[in-house]
């Protein structure tokens, strides 16, 4: 089911910050940031070659990830993105396997403008897992 890793998301309180220590520190390719106000979120992509990874700020007070950045004020992980062929078969799949999927359960487009889901981190060892169509 699972395909590559897209990417790994990292959520940081300050957004310009983060992308001039991976553009100008570490001398990575970064995107310009996209909102993303369906999400809460503005995103920057910064490209590593195999993989991406992907910076999150919350977007307003009533973000989704503004209880993790509570709980992580200097910021972290936040989640893993896999991407598979076929999302709704995928969900399906994790359903009756018992796997709980955030949301009303129907797929979102997400930051590439690709459908996307999002599955309980307490179903994966305390890891928040995003599919994304390939």
């Amino acid at each position: 089911m699972l395909g590559r890793l897209n990417h790994v998301a990292l959520a940081v309180p300050d957004l310009a910050a983060a992308v001039a220590s991976y553009s100008q520190t570490l001398g990575a390719r970064v995107s310009a940031p996209q909102a993303l106000p369906e999400h809460g979120v503005t995103v920057v992509f910064v490209d590593v070659g195999n993989t991406k990874i992907e910076l999150l700020e919350p977007l307003g007070a009533n973000s989704p990830i503004a209880a993790f950045m509570d709980k992580n004020p200097s910021g972290g992980m936040h989640h893993l993105c896999y991407e598979v062929d076929d999302i709704l078969a995928a969900r399906d799949q994790l359903k009756a396997a018992g796997a709980r999927v955030l949301g009303d359960g129907n797929p979102r487009t997400g930051a590439h403008g690709k459908p996307v889901l999002f599955l309980h981190p307490k179903d994966f060892f305390g890891t928040l897992i995003e599919l994304e169509q390939s």
